[in-house]
Order: structure tokens, then C-alpha cells, then sequence
């Protein structure tokens, strides 16, 4: 296929955190908001003249300092973000919002704390850490409104002036939903027989709005949606299967080329930094105050697995199942960081349920934060596709018999 008019520059976005969009928003005024889970209502992070950029780490190499203080039996992606860290790789952030979801990723934040990775110069700086409640009945809902609200809205209107009325997080919301739509709408190209964009084009562009002023990116993501209305797709198809990825948090694109270039295209995607859940509108009502509406919004659509209740266990289940079926795929690929604790369970149970009683060709994998050279993951994604290509061929010959 063509290239895309704006991927380059896309990817090129996702070199550093600190990056052009980042970096002009900041000289136009706005507060640089860091963060990095789901549980985190982003789209309040969006208020009045802030923007959210949830944090990677981009060309990450040794990892030794990160690993003193944390150990090497813990979550890479916690010590790749520590590390970046302590190098001064977020000194731009004039806030960090965190959340207490697992204990790596406390360790994390706790060392970036301590250890003074802030820049000393802002002043308005604050640390947040949000206790997170792993249900979502309306206790907990609020009990996320009172945290969100005391965490993270007073400071920043305490500190910054930030606008943090009705007003301001329905415009907020408004803003966000348009992301959605665009992210959504290019996404459903990949339900085509011959999808018109690959698993890492979406990915790139769906990284690009969780790590970008969204103002800064929404012109472009316009502008790609309407030349995937006209792309052509190669004549001859260029894989050999189509994959659903599930797992845990994937912000390296390399993950998913390696996938493609194995013979796989990832056609939909449930992980953390994908677009399920993280890019669907939020729709509120005028009955109720928007802050609970918000909070209640991001404790119900979340596909987390510290959700350990039965039903919030099911509904993972049949939402991969339902990703299969709605994206035509062939199989599904469960995938962790290695020394994720929640995920480790998750991949193990899923897999074996999806494959058994789902009937649904699955792959398990744990895999270093970065897997670009991984050639054993190589190896393992090329097998699994044979296989679903082998179960194809005896499902062909069985209905000529018959």
C-alpha cells in the first residue's frame, strides 16, 4: 500500500516524550500533565489550558539505576519509566497524576518522588497518587470522585489557576470524544477482508493521541481518516493471519511490527495504550454533576484485570471473544511484560479459557519492555501462524469431504 501521508511524522512523535508537540504546546502556556494507567480520568487531565501526555519510555537501554532501586524481578516498563526518570527525561512535566494500581509501578513513582526527578524550578509542581478502587459500583465510584477531586483537581486550580468548573470538563469531554471518533472511525478499517491500514500504522496513530497535546494532532488524524477512505490495499494480501493482541501495557510499535512482520496483522487491539478500552466517548447527561459521571465512565469500561470479580472476569473474556468475531480474526495473542503480577495470572487463565472453551486459536507470550531484537518471540508468532494456517487447511478438506 501507499505510505500514509502523515506516518513519518507520527513516528517520529513517538522518538522522544519531550517531544515538537509537547514542546510548542509549552511555549504556548499550556501545564504538561504526566500520567500512565487508565485509571487515571484522562480527559481531566485535558481541562482549561492542560494536556495529558502519558509516559513512555522511548529507546530504552540498560536499565541499571532503575533496577538498584527497584530490583530486576520487577515490571520493565516500571523501570524503564524510572529510569527515563532519573536521566531527566520528564523534567517538562509541571505535574505528575499516578495511581495506585500495582506495586511496581508504586515503587516507580515513589523513587521518581524521593529521588527529585521533578525540575526544582516549578514552583506549582505536585506528586499525586490516586487509590483506585478495583470495583465499580457506586461506592467506589464515589470514592474516585473524592480522590480525583482532591488529588488532582484542587491542586491544579490550586496551584496553576486551572479552570476545573462544570463548564470546563463538559468542554474537556467534548474535545476528547472527537479523538475518539477519529481513532474509532480510522480502526474500523481493519474489519475489511483486505484492511486498508496495518496493525502498526494504528498503532503509531492511537500512541500519538495518548502522548500529544490532542490540539496539536486532531488536523492530522482528520486528514488520515479521509485518505483511508481512498487508500488501495495491495492486490495480493500480505499476511497469512489476522490477530487480536490482549495483555498488558504495549507503547512500543516495534511489538506489533514484529507481530506483522512474522505474518500476523493485528487487526484490534486490548491492551493498555490501545484504543479498548481508552478511545470511546464518553456521553454524559445533564442529570448529574460531571465529575461523577466522568469517574463512574472510566471505573465501568475498564478492561483492567486488577478487576478480579467474576463478572468483571467474564466481561474480559467475551470482549476479546467479541474483537475476534467483529474484526474477522483467525487468533488471538495474550501477551505480558515480564514480572507483570496481575497479567501472569491473566495470560495464563485467558489462554487456556479462550483456546478450550472459546475455541479460538491462542498464542501466550511474556516479553522483555522493548522486543525488537527478540528473536525467540519471532519464532514463536511465525509458529503460531502456521498453525492457524494448518488448522484452516484440515477445516477446508473436512468440508470437501463432507
Amino acid at each position: 500500500m501507499k505510505d500514509l501521508k502523515h506516518l513519518y511524522y507520527f513516528e517520529n512523535l513517538l522518538t522522544e516524550a519531550n517531544n515538537e508537540l509537547v514542546k510548542q504546546a509549552k511555549a504556548e502556556g499550556k501545564l504538561a500533565v504526566g500520567y500512565t494507567c487508565y485509571h487515571m480520568p484522562e480527559v481531566l487531565l485535558n481541562l482549561d489550558n492542560c494536556f495529558s501526555v502519558r509516559l513512555r519510555a522511548p529507546r530504552t537501554g540498560s536499565m541499571e539505576i532503575a533496577t538498584y532501586y527497584m530490583s530486576n524481578a520487577t515490571c520493565e516498563y516500571a523501570r524503564a519509566l524510572l529510569e527515563r526518570a532519573i536521566e531527566g527525561g520528564y523534567k517538562f512535566l509541571d505535574a505528575m497524576a499516578g495511581v495506585d494500581v500495582c506495586e511496581c509501578m508504586n515503587r516507580s513513582m515513589e523513587n521518581m518522588e524521593l529521588l527529585g526527578t521533578a525540575d526544582p524550578d516549578k514552583k506549582g509542581f505536585f506528586w499525586c497518587n490516586l487509590d483506585s478502587p478495583c470495583s465499580d459500583n457506586e461506592d467506589c465510584v464515589m470514592h474516585l470522585r473524592e480522590q480525583v477531586s482532591r488529588k488532582v483537581l484542587k491542586p491544579l486550580h490550586d496551584n496553576y489557576g486551572v479552570d476545573i468548573s462544570e463548564d470546563a470538563m463538559r468542554k474537556a469531554v467534548e474535545e476528547h470524544n472527537e479523538i475518539c471518533r477519529l481513532i474509532t472511525e480510522i480502526g474500523n478499517f481493519r474489519k475489511l477482508d483486505n484492511p486498508t491500514i496495518t496493525g502498526y500504522e494504528f498503532h503509531i496513530l492511537t500512541l500519538a493521541s495518548y502522548t500529544c497535546p490532542k490540539y496539536l494532532i486532531v488536523d492530522k488524524l482528520r486528514e488520515t481518516l479521509e485518505e483511508l477512505k481512498t487508500r488501495e490495499p495491495d492486490h495480493k494480501k500480505n499476511f497469512r493471519a489476522k490477530v487480536v493482541v490482549v495483555g498488558s501495557e504495549i507503547d512500543d510499535p516495534e511489538l506489533i511490527s514484529l507481530i506483522e512482520d512474522s505474518g500476523a496483522l493485528v487487526v484490534a487491539d486490548r491492551f493498555c495504550y490501545g484504543s479498548f478500552p481508552g478511545r470511546q466517548e464518553i456521553i454524559l447527561n445533564d442529570e448529574e454533576d460531571v465529575l461523577t459521571q466522568i469517574c463512574r465512565n472510566y471505573l465501568q469500561t475498564t478492561l483492567c484485570v486488577r478487576h478480579s470479580a467474576q463478572h468483571k472476569v467474564q466481561k474480559r473474556l467475551d470482549f476479546a471473544a467479541e474483537l475476534v468475531k467483529d474484526y474477522h480474526a483467525d487468533g488471538i495473542i495474550y501477551e505480558q511484560i515480564k514480572f507483570c503480577t496481575y497479567w501472569s495470572y491473566e495470560r495464563a487463565l485467558a489462554s487456556h479459557i479462550m483456546h478450550n472453551e472459546y475455541n479460538i486459536p491462542t498464542l501466550s507470550i511474556d516479553r522483555p519492555y522493548m522486543s525488537r531484537t527478540s528473536g525467540q518471540l519471532r519464532t514463536r508468532v511465525q509458529a503460531f501462524v502456521e498453525s492457524i494456517e494448518i488448522k484452516k487447511i484440515k477445516a477446508k478438506k473436512a468440508a470437501e469431504v463432507k
